[in-house]
């Protein structure tokens, strides 16, 4: 088995992620594809090791140990190149999911990937290690060769099939035999049978087109002076976590990566929480990519055909209002880590705090627009409706931002994002010359900034709390100045900041919260929460302080730059699904802080 090369490697959640906005892939160090579900994101998987070691299936490449891997993305793309190395031989696997723009303007991003084998040097030899397990490994996959393509079947519970196309020796593939690499070769996975059988020449045509588009997408993009790479990465990353072909926006590519190995706190992220996709959106509207708000605006207007329809706090991908929760008992987990679920159950929760952050998006795309107000209409029916929803809901308890599954409380977040709500459709109402409303929302904005001055503020704490007359503190309380609630320099916001750090800092990272939940006590940092942190450091005036644990967080990505939902206290190891928007977007934030 060859060597790999940095030890940073030696992590787990050592993955480079690629993908088409359709669906996507994670890949090892190792060059192991250790997850991908096709055709589309939430799709069963058809490579899953990453949920199950033994039977989830995987698409490797493998050399002997002389030789050595390093990884790397192309720059300014989403395609991932391993580099296998001996002193006499080397080749490069380049792999990526086909994404390009067609004569006719649309994209062409098919449920496929590929990989080109790039000869460097001497004659290399490796191993195609395939091993697809169709429908999460339900069932048997069985794999034959024939004319023109390998195709992987499974008829048991499920009907599926697997498609695979190369210039390389189908039989020496599928029976693991070594083969040199002494020129270029491709391998093409695809979800459907190919009309027309690919070749080595559109292969790399089809790499050149997505190489162009993905640099095209970069240049696009503002380039900054400080931290570049690390907000082109992570807008890239978010970039791909998008469906494109109906604006959502996923939390993560995966299912049940725990938060901590061995507990059961594992969900399936592959949805569209409105709360997670707006702050993204928001995020990526300040690097300028605007169609992508536009789609993210057009799925909540879809979502909401009636006026007084509540909101869910999560979709599917296509729209999805129910979204079973099941467990798929045959697979291991990742890392032993039982249960792995499909479905999330918290999409029955209620969560006062989404119509705020949705509200503050609406707001940030009519604010970057006001010369289009007649394409809003829908908008400022939404906007109405919301205020509606908040007036008759705000005073109820609710489950929260962090999805506590037990008794409802009254959560200081969700007070605020209820705040929220009514300042940005005040904003809104004068944006669009609607000044009617001002003056009975203005009544409610102050009467829900009053009450939260009054309960969620703890004299023996000396900070804003978790929920209402509470002693727990909680990293969310710390975008209160984010979301413009409160000014950075205000005492009792300092006095939260400093008070939070005291208790919830652990080893350079924060807790969520420290008080027990439905599964215990939380054990691992939710990443996020650190970034809140450093930037409300930055805007309290301790910049210096700020920039230092910045620069020590980024320190705790993957190889590649890449960051999941967690990080453990101690070994500092990637834990939960990944990669993970909420992570990346707060980085891009705070990298922006550093560049004003």
């Amino acid at each position: 088995m060859s060597k790999i090369d940095d030890k940073l490697y030696t992590g787990s959640l050592n993955y480079g992620i690629i993908g088409n906005c359709k669906s996507a892939a994670l890949i090892n160090a190792d060059s192991s594809i250790d997850w991908c579900c096709l055709p589309q994101f939430d799709s069963p998987s058809v490579f899953g090791k990453i949920i199950d070691e033994n039977i989830g299936g995987n698409f490797k490449i493998d050399c002997d140990d002389s030789y050595h891997i390093n990884q790397h993305y192309i720059k300014n793309t989403a395609i991932l190149c391993t580099r296998f190395e001996s002193d006499e031989n080397a080749f490069e696997v380049l792999d990526f999911m086909p994404r390009y723009q067609k004569d006719n303007g649309q994209y062409h991003a098919p449920p496929e990937l590929t990989r080109v084998f790039r000869h460097i040097k001497g004659a290399p030899i490796c191993k195609v290690v395939y091993n697809p397990k169709l429908e999460y490994a339900l069932g048997e996959t069985k794999s034959f060769v024939k004319k023109n393509f390998i195709v992987s079947i499974v008829d048991d519970i499920n009907y599926d099939t697997l498609f695979l196309y190369s210039n390389l020796d189908y039989e020496a593939i599928l029976a693991g035999d070594e083969i040199e690499i002494s020129s270029d070769h491709y391998i093409s996975v695809s979800y459907n049978e190919k009309l027309n059988v690919p070749t080595l020449e559109n292969s790399l045509l089809a790499f050149e087109k997505t190489k162009v588009y993905w640099l095209n997408w970069c240049h696009k993009t503002p380039s900054f002076k400080n931290y570049n790479d690390h907000i082109l990465r992570s807008a890239m990353t978010l970039k791909l976590l998008t469906f494109e072909k109906t604006g959502a926006v996923l939390a993560a590519a995966t299912t049940s990566l725990p938060e901590t190995i061995g507990e059961v706190r594992n969900w399936d992220y592959r949805f569209c929480w409105i709360r997670d996709a707006s702050m993204v959106i928001k995020v990526i509207a300040k690097l300028g990519h605007v169609q992508i708000v536009r789609n993210f605006i057009q799925y909540i207007i879809d979502l909401i055909p009636d006026k007084n329809e509540k909101l869910q706090i999560m979709y599917g991908i296509h729209g999805e209002k129910t979204l079973t929760e099941k467990t798929l008992d045959h697979l291991d987990g990742y890392k032993g880590s039982k249960p792995v679920r499909i479905g999330n159950a918290a999409y029955t929760q209620k969560q006062n705090d989404i119509y705020g952050i949705l509200m503050d998006v609406i707001h940030y795309q009519l604010e970057q627009f006001t010369d289009k107000n007649d394409e809003y209409e829908e908008l400022w029916s939404i906007v109405k409706s919301i205020v509606w929803l908040v007036k008759n809901n705000w005073k109820l308890a609710d489950k929260g931002i962090w999805e506590f599954r037990e008794e409802d409380q009254h959560f200081t977040f969700s007070k605020l994002l209820c705040w929220v709500a009514i300042d940005r459709a005040i904003k809104i109402s004068k944006l669009i010359h609607a000044n009617k409303s001002v003056e009975k929302w203005g009544t409610l904005r102050d009467e829900i900034y009053n009450d939260i001055m009054q309960n969620a503020w703890s004299d023996n704490k000396q900070a804003f709390t978790q929920s209402y007359h509470s002693e727990h503190l909680d990293a969310s309380v710390l975008l209160m100045e984010y979301y413009g609630f409160i000014d950075a320099k205000d005492p009792k916001f300092v006095k939260t900041v400093i008070a939070i750090e005291q208790e919830l800092m652990h080893e350079g990272l924060l807790f969520r919260y420290k008080n027990e939940d439905d599964f215990g006590l939380p054990s691992s940092s939710f990443t996020v929460c650190t970034f809140w942190f450093i930037n409300s450091l930055y805007k309290i005036g301790e910049k210096e302080k700020s920039k230092k644990l910045f620069d020590k967080l980024l320190s705790y990505s993957n190889h590649l730059g890449l960051f999941s939902e967690d990080i453990d206290f101690s070994s500092k190891l990637l834990l939960g699904n990944f990669p993970q928007a909420y992570s990346h977007l707060a980085l891009i934030d705070n990298a922006l802080n550093f560049n004003n």
